[in-house]
């Protein structure tokens, strides 16, 4: 088979998915294989470590525990690795799945009378769902129409996500977490931004000025450590800088810790956890289409924007990643990881990004990451829970403020008026709305408006 062709009958589509050697491991050559395990193994020991704060970060914020967020990271980046359609990819928690899974987990949580093992099982069956459907659409070749989704709509969510993660984290960072008291209890992004931000108007009494220190010095470190060179792991150097200083210093200063909102954090990473159903009413029948329907959009566009983007940063002169066995890829991702511990992932912007600059050349950078991450995690579960939670809040601020790219904002600028307005509504509609309503009005006000305008045109040409 030709590098630049794929298979394009269901069953030729099958075989290659199940193929583990394929083109994807061409630049792991017999003459040149110790250069290239060198850098795949210090591409994923840099991104191990910057890993485990985000992913960590990611998992609170989505109204899991902390210790789901580091065994998803690690086993979606080994599934995916596995069956997915990209060289460089790195699969992980990412902020566009926060307000998916936290309107699951408040909905069916703590927050809501419920209890979180449901919650977490209900959001099992619902990945589980997605992942069988992800499936099927690489078979039947569905990749190429993921490429159809608007870039002013892929960028006016990006940045809607993260205007909400950037204002719902400030309470962290300001120290404001009575209204947290047990697990799951958080609303978090899911409450709406207007009841994110009443919440923390009224409890702005109980601010403390150095979580908001602990905090400010978090996202200052992290970005500008990562400015200077990508080899250095800025969220990792700050977290532990303002984990140090919680512990010395600060130590009477009333700082809350990750383990004041979720106790010690257990290193028995794999242990399984079924699926289950709350109930079977026409209710639950809606939120199941409803959060299968969000998984679905989210894996797929967001992991081939993620794929595309990755053979760009590369230069890649290769095989091109194969987006129908991305799909297939992100589907295996969405059944086996939350069936241990974790919870739907997809490919990782920043962190695919950070792997190219290491230096990453095959999938086995991938591989690297999550034995190193998962190492690294076991060893220091006792440390990882003292973690102020300013400073959780300071590495998340610092993910949304990567999320907004001015260059990205000036190229839909220049496509038009209409682009930009579609790339305004959905960053507005997102935070406002919810995560599926903003972007659906939004594809369907994009699609009517173009469909429209056709007509006139070739109404006025006859």
């Amino acid at each position: 088979m030709h590098k630049n062709q794929f298979p394009t009958t269901p069953l030729g589509r099958l075989k290659l998915f199940f193929t583990f050697y394929d083109s994807r491991w061409e630049d792991l050559t017999r003459n040149g294989w110790a250069k290239i395990v060198y850098s795949d193994f210090s591409a994923g020991l840099i991104v191990a470590m910057t890993a485990i704060p985000m992913a960590m970060g990611f998992a609170m914020a989505m109204g899991m525990r902390p210790e789901h967020g580091i065994i998803a990271g690690a086993l979606a980046c080994v599934v995916g690795r596995t069956f997915g359609g990209s060289k460089y990819q790195v699969y992980g928690p990412t902020a566009a799945f926060i307000p998916v899974i936290g309107a699951l987990i408040a909905k069916y949580g703590p927050a809501s009378g419920g209890n979180f093992e449901e919650a977490h099982g209900f959001l099992i069956l619902v990945s589980i769902i997605s992942g069988i459907i992800l499936i099927f659409m690489g078979l039947f070749g569905f990749g190429r129409f993921a490429k159809l989704v608007p870039n002013s709509i892929i960028v006016g969510f990006t940045i809607g996500i993260a205007v909400s993660i950037a204002l719902t984290n400030f309470e962290d960072i300001l120290g404001i977490e009575s209204f947290k008291d047990f697990i799951g209890q958080d609303d978090g992004i899911n409450g709406g931004l207007v009841h994110n931000i009443k919440s923390a108007f009224g409890n702005i009494d109980k601010i403390n000025v150095w979580s908001i220190f602990l905090g400010v010095l978090t996202f200052g470190l992290a970005k500008g450590l990562l400015r200077i060179s990508v080899f250095i792991p800025g969220p990792v150097i700050a977290m532990a800088t303002a984990t140090v200083l919680s512990a010395t210093l600060l130590a009477d200063k009333n700082i809350i810790l990750v383990k004041d909102l979720y106790g010690s954090i257990p290193n028995n990473f794999f242990v399984f956890t079924p699926p289950s159903l709350p109930g079977f009413d026409a209710a639950i029948m809606g939120d199941i289409i409803y959060f299968v329907l969000a998984i679905v959009f989210v894996s797929g566009v967001e992991s081939i924007l993620c794929s595309s983007m990755a053979d760009k940063l590369a230069e890649n002169k290769g095989t091109p990643f194969n987006p129908d066995k991305e799909f297939f890829g992100q589907g295996m991702v969405q059944i086996i990881t939350p069936l241990v511990q974790g919870f739907p992932c997809t490919g990782a912007l920043a962190r695919t990004a950070t792997s190219i600059k290491a230096g990453a050349k095959t999938p086995l950078a991938g591989y690297f990451k999550a034995v190193l991450k998962l190492t690294m995690a076991f060893y220091l579960a006792q440390y990882l829970e003292l973690i102020p939670m300013a400073c959780i809040g300071g590495i998340l601020v610092w993910v949304a403020t990567n999320m907004i790219k001015p260059s990205e904002i000036k190229e839909i600028k220049h496509l038009g008026r209409f682009e930009f307005a579609m790339m305004v509504y959905t960053a507005v509609m997102v935070p406002v709305t919810d995560f599926l309503t903003g972007v659906l009005s939004a594809l369907i006000i994009y699609f009517v408006v173009k469909a429209t305008f056709k007509r006139r045109l070739a109404k006025q040409n006859k």
